[in-house]
């Protein structure tokens, strides 16, 4: 199936659990997943799994994945939470209701990349929404943990 993968990640999660203790953590945590399932409701995505301080994150169209990438990220500050998102497309294997793949490693490999605030996609991403009116920067080429050869990403403007 092929598939815009998106994986969120909350920057320096272990730190502010750590000064809000974890009733307050939780609680921070359960407004954080309901504002992002609030958002894959508008957007279509499917909550795949949830990774602790995260989120995998399917959906149909590079599209719609940004724009829920850029909202979910925007919704985060919200809550006083940055977030960085990776995103990449390709085919994916379904496993029960989880999905895996290489280019689910590759949405991984992105986001550890990002900065916080920021949404990269890799250049796959960058070339099918084409046309949309999606800004992107060129951040140059990377050498992905575990992936063969260079891969240029993109941020999103928008």
């Amino acid at each position: 199936m092929l598939a815009t993968i998106v994986f969120t990640d909350i920057v320096g999660s272990t730190k502010q659990a750590a000064e809000l203790g974890d009733r307050r953590w939780r609680a921070l945590l359960d407004q954080h997943d309901g504002m992002v399932r609030r958002q894959l409701e508008r957007f279509r995505g499917r909550y795949v799994k949830n990774t602790g301080d995260g989120a995998l994150i399917p959906f149909d169209g590079p599209a719609r994945a940004i724009d829920c990438s850029l909202a979910i990220r925007d919704g985060a500050r919200q809550l006083g939470l940055e977030e960085r998102v990776g995103l990449h497309s390709g085919e994916v294997e379904t496993l029960g209701n989880d999905i895996g793949g290489i280019a689910v490693h590759i949405a991984s490999r992105v986001a550890e990349l990002t900065g916080p605030g920021e949404v990269w996609v890799s250049r796959t991403v960058a070339d099918l929404v084409a046309g949309s009116g999606i800004v992107f920067e060129d951040r140059g080429a990377y050498e992905l943990r575990g992936v063969p050869n260079p891969w240029q990403l993109f941020s999103v403007l928008r």
